[in-house]
């Protein structure tokens, strides 16, 4: 094949000159096209398969060195261990000086609670305190009476049976008289009736020695004891029981954290137990991270963890360490377990919650709410 020069058109000035011709590139056979095409595709795969080597061998290094020692997940969520607040008795609320979303310290108000019953209770507490008091006071004071009548009946027991001995002798004398004919009759039937009624007076005053008797031990059985009398301590316990209760209609902030679900209205009466609002310490949250059981061959507690959350992104990271499994996974808790034994059964890889607790000066800087997300990385080489 011959390229053709194209040939300049004749002029009036200058003859016509003749055509060159180039002669023509030798032709490559279409073998050797085809032995270098291979060639350059052959060193492409080399290029390409050493390539995807080392990407393997860089990703086999790195799972043996890195990612082996370390299990991910992105199911985890805040909590903190809540306070509920509910009112211990029952009355009409009369201020709530706080709201959602405040900050509180542990004492501050939160509600407080008509006390005008309350009050009355106490002090009709303490009238009954006082009024005990004074009773077991005569009980003491009755003991010394009580010891003195005994003493005087033991006395007129002891003095009716000495005019029971008189009568006795008087009787068997003019008795053994009597046969003698030294002594009437008459005087024999005075002597036996005296003698009848020194028994009967023996007879009374014993009676009465044992009346009075009885009635001491009865008023030392008051007073007896050690420690505190008992009508006493009960009454103190009334006015101990009367004094907390009034305590009670101010409801105190058990712990530092946010208000939250505050349903406290003024004027509403409110029973013993009724949900008011929720308290969450906030600087003493942890996290819940739900592993995949086939993640926690190597979870042991004590074991680092870094943590980031949705809300600062990577920008923050959190520090803790594992300080607990959880008894169970979710499944097996819930309100309707699943039924494993049933034909149509599918296993699912289950996950557990893992407790993490968090570095309290990294809370304090980044706060967290519960319920948001995180990322945890468990370093099980450690």
């Amino acid at each position: 094949m011959f390229e053709t020069a194209e040939a300049e058109p004749p002029t009036a000035e200058a003859p016509q000159r003749p055509q060159v011709v180039a002669p023509a590139a030798p032709a490559q056979p279409s073998g050797a096209r085809t032995r270098r095409a291979l060639s350059r595709r052959a060193r492409m795969f080399l290029m390409l398969g050493g390539v995807v080597a080392l990407g393997a061998i860089g990703y086999g290094a790195w799972w043996r060195l890195v990612t082996s020692h370390r299990v991910v997940t992105d199911n985890a969520y805040v909590e903190a261990s809540i306070a509920q607040i509910t009112p211990l008795v029952s009355a009409a609320i009369v201020r709530v000086p706080v709201m959602d979303t405040q900050k509180v310290k542990a004492g501050d108000v939160l509600v407080v609670l008509d006390d005008a019953d309350a009050r009355l209770a106490l002090t009709q507490a303490e009238a009954q305190l006082a009024q005990t008091e004074r009773r077991v006071r005569g009980y003491y004071a009755n003991d010394e009476a009580l010891t003195a009548q005994a003493a005087a009946r033991a006395a007129q027991v002891a003095s009716a049976r000495s005019d029971l001995d008189r009568a006795r002798a008087e009787f068997n004398r003019r008795q053994s008289l009597a046969q003698s004919g030294a002594v009437s009759g008459e005087e024999l039937t005075s002597a036996q009736t005296g003698l009848r009624a020194a028994e009967a007076a023996l007879l009374a005053a014993q009676a009465q020695e044992k009346a009075a008797q009885s009635a001491r031990d009865v008023n030392a059985t008051l007073i007896a004891g050690p420690g505190e009398n008992p009508e006493v301590a009960q009454a103190r316990a009334r006015v101990e029981q009367a004094r907390l209760d009034l305590a009670r209609t101010v409801i105190r902030a058990p712990m530092d954290g946010v208000i939250v679900k505050n349903t406290a209205q003024v004027g509403q009466r409110v029973q013993v137990g009724a949900p008011l609002m929720i308290v969450t310490p906030i600087e003493r949250a942890y996290v819940n991270a739900n592993f995949k059981e086939v993640q926690l061959r190597k979870v042991r507690v004590g074991q680092p963890v870094e943590l980031e959350s949705d809300l600062y992104g990577g920008s923050v990271t959190y520090h803790g360490k594992v300080v607990g499994l959880a008894g169970g996974t979710g499944a097996a808790f819930s309100l309707i377990p699943a039924q494993n034994a049933t034909g149509n059964w599918i296993k699912i890889v289950q996950r557990l919650p893992v407790r993490i607790a968090l570095d309290p000066k990294e809370l304090e800087q980044h706060p967290l709410r519960v319920g948001m997300s995180m990322s945890a990385t468990i370093f099980t080489d450690h």
